[in-house]
């Protein structure tokens, strides 16, 4: 399907932000193995989310998804997912009879490799093509020494992945620097584990606001947590510098069940907030919260740098802009989701845009650091790619440009993105349907900030 921008007027108002992809992941996933019953509130319902409700149901959760309104709108109605968890290790069984299909989510594949080797059964792991490219054989390396047996079939690092029971815990480390989304798994099932689990991340940890999240949810959930994740080191400064190591401790314990809220999705959010960065205006986005742990929330100053006003409230952010953008220097070291929204922003400023500290990023749905700086080239910019990063050393031009079409190369992210350019020029996204992924409701939300977008089949272009 083709995306495009059909028009634009009274852009700006008040939205509400969609719920967090990350936090609906881990909170779906624990709450499964909690003791008790949890409610979700405000739960986001996207094909990735979705993955893991269907994975959890198979290793034994009950999961309501009835309560749901997948509009969200209406402050009088309480929408939620209710989990029945399987109450601890014993009760971990997968009742699949075959391959599991996680479609494309590699947050669901991660995390419950490591779950899958607490059941009293083995288990196989697959998805899309975009999955099977999904480097493994680090957490696989680190599941050995807890008891976990697990490989991939094809021999290459890579999904399908075969796990065999036996997760009985203990000591363990591994390299921080491919997927935080490894630490996320071991923490996740080792705290529910015969040993518990003594973890140590070795080199450059990236992303480690994911796993500060994964942290948060889990504390929420009644577990007990020791880490020096965010200690000031001589080698490092806080939770978003680089240490040389880092440490978790949690001794065996229970996921109790709880009533938890999602909160609101800062990269998702990041689009809403960048469309009237790039148009001028006024937003409120609502459900993005000041002292919330995502790394994404970085987005909020970045576009302070390109000269957009910002202010934040507890639960809310709003952004006014006069559409003039300025070039800037930005790590995203911590926040790789938000790479293809800043290139896009780069590629519609005034002057020179740097992007660095993302290699990571390299090993998403895609290759987004080659893949935004391929389609962006398309139309006329001039980007110098770097191994961990870009630079955007010249703007859109289309008089310049092969094509007015780009591809997302079926990357949600890059779906999105590129629908802002279309804001300021006339272009067309190929395979533009994929936002299901994280925003179902990406065409509804950015309608109601005056936003048309189309979906159309190729021969209606």
């Amino acid at each position: 399907m083709i995306l495009k921008v059909n028009k634009v007027s009274d852009v700006g108002g008040i939205v509400k932000a969609p719920p967090s992809k990350s936090y609906t992941h881990r909170a779906v996933i624990i709450a499964s193995l909690a003791n008790g019953v949890s409610k979700l509130y405000d739960p986001l319902a996207s094909e990735d989310t979705l993955a893991s409700v269907n994975v959890c149901r198979t290793f034994g959760a009950n999961i309501d998804t009835s309560n749901f309104n997948s509009l969200g709108n209406n402050p009088n109605i309480k929408s939620f997912w209710k989990i029945n968890g399987v109450n601890g290790v014993q009760e971990i069984e997968n009742s699949s009879q075959g391959p599991i299909d996680l479609k494309n989510s590699g947050t669901t594949l991660r995390i419950m490799t490591s779950v899958a080797g607490l059941s009293k059964n083995g288990s196989v792991f697959t998805g899309d093509d975009s999955l099977k490219t999904r480097p493994m054989d680090m957490l696989l390396e680190a599941l050995k020494p807890l008891g976990v047996n697990a490989k991939s079939i094809l021999g290459n690092g890579k999904p399908p992945i075969e796990i065999e029971p036996g997760f009985v815990g203990g000591k363990t480390s591994i390299d921080g620097s491919v997927s935080s989304q490894f630490i996320s798994s071991l923490l996740i099932a080792g705290a529910i584990s015969e040993k518990g689990i003594d973890l140590n991340v070795k080199g450059d940890f990236i992303s480690k606001s994911y796993v500060a999240m994964t942290l948060d949810v889990m504390e929420k959930f009644g577990i007990e947590i020791e880490t020096d994740l965010y200690t000031k080191h001589d080698d490092c400064d806080m939770i978003d510098k680089k240490c040389s190591s880092t440490f978790f401790s949690i001794k065996p314990q229970k996921y109790i069940g709880i009533d938890y809220t999602i909160e609101g999705d800062y990269s998702s959010a990041s689009y809403l907030l960048g469309a009237i960065a790039i148009l001028g205006g006024k937003i409120t986005v609502k459900n993005l919260f000041n002292d919330s742990k995502q790394g994404d929330k970085l987005i909020l100053t970045i576009l302070e740098k390109m000269g957009m006003k910002i202010e934040i409230d507890s639960a809310s952010v709003t952004l006014s802009s006069d559409g003039n953008l300025n070039g800037f220097e930005v790590d995203l070291h911590n926040a790789p989701d938000l790479l293809p929204t800043v290139s896009t922003l780069g590629a519609l400023a005034n002057g020179k845009t740097k992007i660095f500290g993302v290699r990571h990023a390299r090993f998403k749905e895609t290759d987004r650091i080659a893949k935004c700086a391929e389609e962006l080239s398309k139309l006329g910019c001039e980007i110098k790619e770097n191994e961990d990063g870009m630079e955007i050393l010249s703007g859109i031009n289309l008089e310049n440009s092969s094509s007015n079409r780009v591809t997302s190369h079926n990357d949600h992210r890059l779906a999105m993105a590129f629908s802002l350019i279309g804001l300021k020029h006339d272009i067309l996204i190929e395979n533009g349907n994929v936002f299901n992924v994280s925003f179902p409701n990406f065409i509804e939300t950015m309608a109601e900030i005056g936003i048309e977008l189309g979906l159309f089949d190729e021969c209606r272009v």
